[in-house]
This record gives structure tokens, sequence and C-alpha cells, in this order.
């Protein structure tokens, strides 16, 4: 059954309703939202009762952060906050629009079902949990080609054809239809580097596969509770069905800066070892396609002066890096609107900017940031 028939008109209608709605609007909405239950009665991170940061350094660094449009800027180091500041009507527990700051949390996701035995390796086949692909060229995608964009799906492009798989794969009400039968393989698994929403996709299916469990309700339960961070709200593409996984998930700044805590620590939180020993580590290693990505998260080295999302072959923009990193061993989580949560394990520091578009002038640039509060330690 392919998902065209499997779709009624009702859910091709609001297909249609939501793409017009995509075209006209200034921002994305979402219109079916599934709460993401965070931890209870939680502590709060503590600030810091001495700075070890030269405030000069974070002065700069927060007016960056505020002429770009943030809504939250955190500075981290070493257990306590030596900066939180909101902006714009923001504060701390407002829930703020991830987009691509979502791919970072299906790679915690998934080693967080490799823990829990459910997934039994990231170089288990996709077929093992949606088994309409065994037999089929699919069956050799990977669970680590979800998260490192090795799949060999369709890239990630624009089009403003309703019709466009595109368009249906990720505004659809039946996405996961659309992504089992229609999504097309245009490269063997493993052999190129295409960055895809669609990719991304998967994940949340093959969690939900792997689990038995809802995709908001394995997050809420065993990634976002887990690590005392505080929860929210994520888009599913119907009442009652499958959660957007690549993007999409509504959540205050500091669960962002919790799940780059947990990295930190080698994925262990309080004590208790939630993700794989070695996973991290797996986590921040580029692929021969491309060095600069790992398993959800960028990579900040070797340098580039430019550094998109896509693969390093096309032609799609690129974002500024006017200086290499002040640190070997950064990398971070990176979404559209130039939301980045910097980490660098050697100086226990993580650097946080979410929010809204920077302006088009002056050009952001990446490196500014980690490398300011980097120069004040």
């Amino acid at each position: 059954m392919t998902a065209e028939t499997s779709a009624t008109s009702a859910d091709e209608s609001l297909y249609l309703q939501r793409f017009q709605a995509a075209a006209n609007a200034p921002q994305e909405t979402y219109d079916t939202l599934e709460p993401v239950p965070g931890a209870a009665g939680r502590t709060l991170i503590p600030a810091a009762a001495t700075a070890t940061i030269d405030a000069a350094a974070l002065d700069a660094a927060e007016t960056y952060a505020q002429q770009s449009n943030a809504k939250a800027f955190m500075v981290w180091r070493d257990g306590v906050l030596e900066r939180e500041t909101y902006f714009a009507g923001a504060g701390r527990p407002s829930l703020l629009a991830s987009k691509s700051l979502a791919k970072p949390l299906t790679a915690v996701a998934v080693g967080r079902a490799l823990a829990l035995g459910v997934i039994k390796s990231l170089d288990q086949s996709l077929a093992d949990f949606i088994t309409e692909w065994k037999g089929t060229p699919k069956a050799d995608i990977l669970v680590r080609h979800t998260l490192d964009m090795r799949t060999g799906f369709l890239p990630q492009g624009f089009s403003t054809d309703p019709a466009d798989v595109l368009n249906r794969a990720y505004l659809h009400p039946r996405h996961d239809d659309i992504l089992i039968n229609d999504y097309p393989l245009v490269n063997p698994p493993g052999s190129r580097y295409d960055y895809a929403n669609a990719t991304s996709e998967l994940v949340a299916l093959v969690i939900e596969r792997a689990t038995g469990r809802r995709y908001a309700e394995f997050i809420s339960e065993e990634v976002l509770k887990p690590i005392a961070a505080p929860g929210g709200q994520i888009w599913v593409d119907r009442p009652g069905g499958l959660a957007h996984s690549g993007c999409c998930i509504l959540l205050p700044a500091e669960s962002w800066l919790r799940l780059a805590i947990l990295l930190i620590d080698d994925g262990v939180h309080d004590g208790v070892r939630l993700l794989p020993e070695g996973y991290v580590s797996e986590m921040r290693t580029g692929t021969e396609q491309n060095p600069h990505y790992g398993l959800g998260v960028y990579i900040g080295a070797p340098y580039a002066e430019r550094r998109g999302w896509a693969a390093p072959d096309t032609p799609w923009p690129k974002i500024l890096h006017s200086e290499p990193y002040a640190a070997e061993d950064l990398y971070l989580f990176c979404g559209n609107s130039n939301q980045v949560v910097y980490v660098v394990p050697s100086k226990r520091l993580i650097v946080l900017r979410v929010g809204d578009n920077p302006p088009k002038t002056p050009e952001w640039d990446n490196s500014v940031l980690p490398n300011l509060i980097l120069k004040g330690l």
C-alpha cells in the first residue's frame, strides 16, 4: 500500500491547508502538539559563586547574542552558570522552537535505546524495525546513518510544489507512510553525506517500533527526566500519529544546556550511566564523507572558514567562521536560525544561544561567541 492510497481525502485536505499556511506564514506554526513532560521537583543549575570567566568577555558575548535576536544566552562552566540571560520577553520557562537542535536529541535518544538494549547496535539494519524495507535496497540503511546523514535519501531542498515529496514528507498528516513508502533513495546507504530532515524523521519511527512507546513518552521518561531537564511539547503529524524527530520540539533553553552537560559528562548524570560508554566519543567523530558532522552534532576542527549543513560539495549557503575555534575539541549542536550550543570538553564549558534569525547584517559569525568566552578564561 502506498502513502497515496493509505491517506484519506481529509488527510490530503489538511496537508494542502498546512502547505498554504507554511507558504504564507512569516514563521512556522505547529498545529498538533503532544506534551513531553520534564522532571518535577528538580534542582536548578546553580549560579557561579565566583566567576572564572572575565566579566568583559561575558558582557561582550552577551551583547553579541542579544544583537543576534537571541531569546536565551547561557554560559555553563564546570557545574555552574556563569551567565544566564533572556531577551525579547523570553524567560527560563519559555518554550522555544528548536528547529534542527532536535537532531542531536535524536542521537541521545538512540544512545539511550542502545543502553536499554532495545536497539542492538548502531550498525543494525533499519529493516529490523521498518520491516516494510526487508529485501529492498533500503534494508542497507543502518541506525547510524539516520544520525550521520548517510541514509542515501534524497537531500534536503526547497520546493514550491505541493506534490513534491520534500513537502509531503514534512507537512503531511501521514508523513510516516510517506517516509516508508515514497521517500526516494538516491545513493547507496553509507556512500554519501546528504543532510535531509527525512533522515532524522526516521528516528522517531525507529524508537517507537523498537520500544513500543511513543517518541514523546520515550524522550520524557528516558532523556529529560533522568537529566532533571524541563519538558515541553513536540509536533506530531496528527493526533496519535508520529512525532517529528528531525525538528520542532519546543523546550526551554535549559533543556538543551542539560543535554550538552550529559554529553560533556560522557553520558553519565548524577552517577548513573544513561548512554553507552564510548557513545559520546562516537557522536563527536566525523565520517569520510563529512569530517565536520558526527552523530547529530557538528565538529569544529579541522578549520573551515565556511561550513554549511549540506554536503561539502554542494552550493547551499555556508556559515561564516572568521577564525578557528579557540579549542580543538569543540563540537556543537546547530539548528536553523543559527541556534547553537557549543560544547568544549577540555574546558568543561558550554555556551548556548537560541532564538530567532540573526539580522542579515552584520553577518552571523559562528566563531564569535565561543571564542570570546574561551579567550576570557
